[in-house]
Formats: C-alpha cells, sequence, structure tokens
C-alpha cells in the first residue's frame, strides 16, 4: 500500500515537471541522437523526423546532438527548441498557462474547455454630451 502512494506521488510530481521542462522536436528531415545530461545523469534518445520529447530536465540540462561536444547546449527550462538542419534552434520559452483571448467586448472569445460561454457583455453606458462653447 505504502508504494502504491509512493508511486502516485512521483506520478503527480512528474506531471507537474513537465509542465516547466524542456520540449524538443526533430525539425529535420533526419534522425538525430541527442544526449540529455542533468549532472551525473545521462539519458540518450534517438529522435526520428517530427517526433517530440516533452517533460524533459525541469532544472536545467545539457543537451548534446549526435555525441558532438561542438553541439552542445545548456537550457534552464522552460524551453521549447528544435532540430532544424542539423541544429538546434530556441523557439521560446513555454507558453503559459493564460486565460483565452477576449473579443472586442472584453468577453472570451470561446468558453472554457467544458465550460459554457459567458453572458453577453452589457452595451456601454451612453455618455452626456460634450458641452458647447459660448452657452
Amino acid at each position: 500500500m505504502r508504494h502504491r502512494r509512493l508511486i502516485a506521488f512521483l506520478a503527480v510530481l512528474s506531471v507537474a515537471d513537465a509542465a516547466h521542462a524542456v520540449s524538443v522536436t526533430n525539425r529535420d528531415t533526419k534522425d538525430h541522437k541527442i544526449s540529455i545530461i542533468a549532472g551525473d545523469n545521462r539519458q540518450e534518445q534517438l529522435l526520428k523526423p517530427g517526433d517530440k520529447l516533452e517533460g524533459l530536465c525541469p532544472s536545467g540540462c545539457l543537451i548534446r546532438l549526435n555525441d558532438s561536444e561542438n553541439d552542445e547546449y545548456e537550457l534552464e527550462g522552460p524551453e521549447i527548441v528544435s532540430i532544424e538542419d542539423g541544429y538546434l534552434y530556441y523557439d521560446g520559452p513555454e507558453a503559459p498557462a493564460t486565460a483565452p483571448a477576449a473579443s472586442p467586448t472584453g468577453a472570451p472569445a470561446q468558453p472554457p474547455a467544458g465550460g459554457s460561454a459567458p453572458p453577453a457583455a452589457a452595451p456601454p453606458a451612453p455618455t452626456a454630451p460634450a458641452p458647447t462653447p459660448g452657452k
């Protein structure tokens, strides 16, 4: 029973870490071997064209392409990177979880997942006309 709780805790922890980790996509036309080095730990993966690895090194790591010490990249996470033409390119920080985009009325453009659309916004209150000079 105690082991099941530990496994469940580690699963939740790994999902939380994945939200703040490195993501690597192979956008190249050939396979690439990547080495993920974090402290004394080293993991190797073969990425085929179009493959994506997510949840890598939430506390930062060194990524090496095709065992070449000349192709080492230090990542701090959360970052999104891709392999193109044999090089690792920075695509940007991981997208933060944000609210849906607002429409011109200020209401969300789409309802949240599993929710319903918000009520329509009330029209703006009329404003008093500007005073006419000389009256």
